[in-house]
């Protein structure tokens, strides 16, 4: 598969299989992750693969409070709160794996670091017949203390990018594209 098909193909996968992902597999995606680019070559990124199902349901409720209690004034606020309230939604879609990339270094473009090796994630993981989906419901609990200890992460490290990957039941129909605003200079 060459990378524009990987591009146009990739889609957020809500529907996984029971089938577990190799762990080699695992490897291969997350070495595929660490050849993204990162501003002065500093790879500030770490891997938490979580595997354990019981854990992941543990996180998605803890997810799920602490998203319904941050809520605040987020113009998807009742859309959300649907979702969240709801006992049998699983934030993380009961996949059998999160992969979660941290950054374990200072510096002003980590964020954008580790999102970069993400993409890298999320396409190999495309390439090699798996779903994945960007997990934005768990993000900001996990950079909560007790999200951090929920995953045994050191204090300093940020969670950047829950992503789940699993087998998907079935192919996921492409969703309209807006036609972007390009602004020519010169």
């Amino acid at each position: 598969m060459d990378v524009t098909q990987a591009i146009f193909g990739r889609r957020s996968v809500r529907e996984y299989t029971d089938e577990p992902v190799d762990e080699s597999l695992i490897g291969s995606l997350i070495h595929a992750a660490t050849h993204a680019p990162s501003a002065v070559n500093a790879q500030p990124w770490a891997f938490t693969v979580v595997r354990d199902q019981k854990a992941l349901h543990r996180i998605s409720d803890q997810a799920k409070s602490h998203m319904l209690t941050t809520l605040g004034g987020n113009p998807h606020a009742d859309h959300f709160r649907s979702h969240l309230s709801d006992p049998n939604f699983h934030v993380f879609y009961h996949a059998p794996a999160l992969m979660l990339i941290s950054a374990i270094a200072q510096g002003p473009w980590i964020v954008e670091d580790c999102a970069l090796a993400a993409e890298n994630l999320m396409l190999a993981a495309y390439a090699a017949g798996l779903g994945s989906c960007w997990i934005g419901f768990a993000q900001s609990y996990l950079n909560t203390s007790d999200g951090k200890a929920d995953l045994g992460l050191p204090a300093e490290w940020v969670p950047v990018a829950p992503i789940i990957i699993g087998h998907p039941k079935s192919a996921v129909a492409p969703v309209p594209r807006k036609s972007p605003e390009i602004r020519w200079v010169g």
